[in-house]
């Protein structure tokens, strides 16, 4: 057996939980049906007749895939903020899923040997600066968004201030791009990278998710604007996360032959979304594919598909601040 090389933080790991009362969550009705949030209560063996049965068994798996991984020894828990109207406030009619960075917080506090905290922030809420400070004396070390179901223009000249608040507390944003699928009623050009040179711009560390992969099987729009990024901000960043989706193959074909986009990218996974070994067909030996084959946790089966396929990728740790920030109490 190869030795074990437990040095990588996935910055892309999604807690997920149904509200109980006490943890802030949140999920409409019309997701709550949706034939994907259905799909992933069946595969997670989750209830949602008991919300703190469930959410304490997503928590549980999730812990024992992570202390199993031979690669990752630790994850960034993202949470998910809302809808937010234009006075600031939030609006659950129009929002479909929040995970509390309260909830966030709880749980990293928790398990500080596996988790880092990645609260959601949307910066058209009221007191959006204020928020990154109190998360960031907490503890956190990246802030989450989802332009495309939080509603909101990153590009948007009037968030300078949320903005310049992460620079101060030195915080990456990392932010979807691309098309977004699990949430419903969005405006999906908010997705766009060009969106995000305002934050750029100001100083912000940016990680655009997916790779800024467009999310529409072979067509990736956005391969433009990713070599122009990088080659324009040095604090421009793109993790790898779900890349071994279907949908998302050619943007992982397309990086493995530009290695001088390969020092950009971070490790992520997208947990609890699978991770598929498609891309490597054909392209790698049956010895490494067989290896591929055979690992069963996904966090060392995305190192294992992606390093097979020629990827290089860094750790988070390795391109944010030292994280050895204590919390507050």
């Amino acid at each position: 057996m190869e030795p074990v090389e437990k040095t990588l933080i996935d910055c892309h790991v999604h807690l997920a939980a149904l509200p109980d009362g006490d943890n802030g969550c949140f999920i409409s009705p019309r997701l709550l049906k949706s034939p994907l949030f259905r799909f992933l209560l069946w595969k997670h063996e989750l209830s949602p007749a008991h919300p703190r049965e469930a959410n304490r068994t997503y928590i549980e798996h999730l812990v024992t895939e992570l202390r199993a991984s031979r690669h990752v020894q630790k994850a960034v828990l993202l949470g998910m903020d809302g809808f937010y109207d234009q006075t600031g406030l939030l609006n659950r009619q129009h929002t479909e899923f929040l995970i509390s960075n309260d909830y966030v917080l709880k749980i990293v506090r928790a398990y500080p040997d596996l988790f880092l905290a990645g609260p959601s922030i949307n910066p058209q809420r009221e007191d959006a600066t204020e928020e990154v400070h109190r998360c960031a004396d907490a503890g956190a070390v990246l802030v989450k968004v989802l332009p495309n179901a939080q509603h909101f223009n990153p590009a948007d000249l009037k968030y300078r201030p949320f903005y310049r608040a992460l620079v101060q507390r030195k915080l990456p944003l990392l932010s979807h791009v691309g098309f977004e699928f699990s949430l419903i009623g969005k405006d999906q050009s908010v997705g766009e990278p060009d969106r995000l040179r305002t934050a750029l711009d100001e100083g912000v560390t940016v990680i655009a998710a997916h790779a800024c992969s467009y999310g529409l099987m072979l067509h990736e729009k956005f391969l433009p604007t990713f070599h122009d990024l990088a080659r324009r901000y040095p604090n421009f960043y793109a993790d790898i996360s779900a890349l071994t989706l279907p949908n998302r193959i050619r943007m992982l074909l397309h990086l493995r032959r530009h290695p001088e986009l390969q020092d950009r990218l971070i490790f992520g996974t997208d947990y609890p979304l699978s991770v598929f070994h498609l891309a490597a067909w054909g392209r790698v030996g049956l010895r490494v594919l067989s290896k591929m084959m055979r690992t069963t946790n996904r966090f060392d089966r995305q190192v294992a598909v992606c390093r097979g396929l020629g990827l290089n990728f860094r750790s988070f740790g390795d391109v944010v601040a030292p994280l050895t920030t204590t919390p507050s109490p």
